[in-house]
């Protein structure tokens, strides 16, 4: 049983990304990751977002899977840590054959860290 729950732990925590490995990849001269805004607002209720951030709203993105690079790793956030836009997004990119993770602690841990963010 503890093997079960360890590998079970492994596989859960690799589908998230932390903030400071997306910080340094962003700023790497060939940036390692494209983020995608997933969350299912406008912009005026979204307010801002990680600088540089693709708007690509979680209930569009099987339709849109066509305008993504399948040579890209991409990193989705919600909200926060406890909703599932992020991890319905990132269920729908894996499924696709795309590299992807979940920004751990969503927008809500990137501005607590005061990590970029750019007004919409």
């Amino acid at each position: 049983m503890q093997n079960e729950k360890i590998n079970f732990l492994k596989t859960y925590l690799s589908l998230y990304i932390d903030h400071n490995t997306v910080l340094a990849g962003l700023q790497a001269a060939e940036p390692a990751y494209t983020i995608l805004d997933v969350r299912n607002a406008p912009a005026a209720i979204k307010k801002d977002q990680i600088k540089g951030a693709i708007a690509l709203p979680a209930k569009d993105l099987s339709d849109r899977l066509d305008e993504l690079d399948k040579t890209k790793t991409y990193v989705v956030y919600d909200w926060t840590a406890g909703t599932t836009l992020g991890k319905v997004a990132l269920l729908t990119l894996l499924s696709a054959g795309f590299q992807a993770f979940e920004l751990s602690c969503a927008l809500e841990g990137w501005k607590g860290m005061h990590l970029p963010i750019e007004t919409i």
